[in-house]
């Protein structure tokens, strides 16, 4: 039998009244399942790309006190 034969005769002998409970489970399992398949926080940060200056991450507090400026040709 098939993983998906084994789970069919298992539903059959659920009782009728309980079949509503078991939905909402399935609807979770699904549902957490297709949650999981969405990229973290972590994978999006890796995608940010920031343009500036090669020693920008050096002297942050430099450029963020205005002692040194970003030049006009990075957007």
């Amino acid at each position: 039998m098939t993983t998906r034969e084994l789970i069919e005769a298992e539903i059959g002998k659920i009782p009728e009244d309980r079949l509503d409970e078991l939905y909402g489970l399935i609807r979770d399992f699904a549902g957490a399942k297709a949650a999981s398949a969405r990229p973290g926080i972590m994978a999006k940060l890796r995608e940010v790309r920031i343009e500036a200056p090669s020693d920008f991450a050096a002297n942050l507090d430099l450029y963020l006190s205005g002692e040194k400026s970003v030049p006009e040709d990075i957007h």
